[in-house]
């Protein structure tokens, strides 16, 4: 494989890396000579890294930046038997690079999207040849993320999904396939893991150290949401919020929120700004949570329930398959279980009785239990056992 890789940002690097570790030859593009080197620098300090810890050897190191070839020229793509973007996450631009590689890259070359959350449809109808085009979405660190979605498009040839899993897999990945709608799976049913963290902070029920605290420590979460969203950054997860909502039609499950709209146009977007919904800055001293294990359990449960009802919302969809759908939450965000399993595990009983009430306080169709979880309880079925 002669793969080319357009965008030198961390995700376009990290991918090149990938691409290269399994042999394959690399070509890095960028339009910006000075993110382009910067790109080589960091591919390089990154094998370093690997070399230092002992999970590379030098040689292995040598070999796999030997494989990326920098470039400015789209010319260079002559060869390419794989073109993946991952530029800025905008419509027209990314339509616009298609048309451009249209041009260089030749008829038989697999064209692909790293998008988190546009249209893979839309993106490739800017292609002469739509049946090549499909979606492949990595995760950031991407050489350190496992989890890959495959999206095909509505023009994507029958038998293009199993051949990119093959690839995929080649790279050391483990690919799961999605519908392409909105978000995917994991973009999409992750949503309520920030957005109901953020009405619980909101209305003053619990403030933000303590719902990550109760989300990790009860929860069994790596990371709560709002040092999450820090790390991630608002500018890349309060997008990716407004792109599913607008998407579903504003769909009120999705619906961002103001405290967060407000620190995107702050700039205030988390550790690489230095604030958000913490302060980074030198010398900060961070507020400690209330460990009330009642108020700790009662935010967990709330937020557990929304995010297995869109789990159950997104296999009542056929947007995914159920074990590709824990797999994806597993290892796209590192969930510390399957939320299928975690239905099964609390009773989908008690899934649905929490989001009831939470429908009973509001009245609201945010809190709307899915159709599959009230046909399972009927029928007194488990999703997994």
């Amino acid at each position: 494989m002669i793969a080319g890789i357009i965008g030198s940002g961390a995700m376009g690097v990290g991918i090149a890396q990938v691409i290269a570790t399994a042999g394959n030859k690399v070509l890095l593009l960028d339009v910006n000579r000075d993110t382009l080197e910067a790109a080589g620098r960091n591919i390089r300090a990154s094998l370093d890294k690997l070399v230092a810890k002992k999970l590379l050897s030098q040689q292995k190191a040598d070999d796999v930046f030997a494989n990326v070839t920098f470039t400015q020229d789209y010319s260079s793509f002559s060869d390419c038997t794989f073109v993946l973007e991952a530029i800025v996450e905008d419509l027209q631009s990314k339509q616009q690079l298609f048309r451009e590689i249209n041009l260089f890259a030749p008829d038989t070359c697999i064209f692909a999207s790293n998008t988190s959350s546009l249209s893979i449809a839309s993106i490739a109808s800017a292609c002469k040849n739509p049946e090549r085009f499909i979606g492949i979405h990595f995760f950031n660190p991407a050489t350190v993320m496992q989890l890959v979605e495959v999206i095909p498009a509505v023009q994507t040839r029958p038998g293009l999904v199993e051949e990119m899993f093959d690839i995929i897999k080649g790279w050391g990945k483990i690919p799961v396939a999605a519908k392409d709608t909105p978000g995917f799976i994991v973009n999409r049913v992750a949503r309520p893991f920030y957005g109901e963290a953020i009405r619980i902070m909101e209305e003053g029920i619990a403030d933000c150290e303590t719902i990550d605290w109760a989300m990790t420590t009860i929860g069994g979460f790596k990371m709560g949401p709002f040092a999450l969203m820090d790390f991630i950054g608002h500018d890349v997860n309060y997008r990716v919020t407004e792109s599913v909502f607008n998407s579903f039609f504003y769909d009120p499950r999705y619906k961002p929120s103001f405290t967060q709209k407000r620190l995107f146009e702050a700039g205030f977007y988390g550790r690489k700004s230095g604030r958000g919904f913490y302060d980074y800055t030198d010398g900060a001293t961070q507020p400690k949570p209330s460990k009330d294990e009642q108020l700790g359990n009662r935010v967990v449960e709330r937020i557990v329930a929304m995010l297995i009802n869109e789990a159950a919302d997104a296999i009542a969809m056929n947007i995914t398959s159920e074990p590709d759908l824990e797999t994806a939450m597993t290892k796209g965000v590192n969930y510390p279980k399957g939320l299928l399993a975690w239905a099964d595990e609390w009773g989908i009983e008690k899934v649905i009785s929490v989001i009831d009430g939470l429908y009973e306080e509001y009245h609201e169709d945010r809190y709307r239990v899915s159709a599959l979880l009230r046909r399972m309880n009927r029928e007194n079925r488990t999703f997994l056992s």
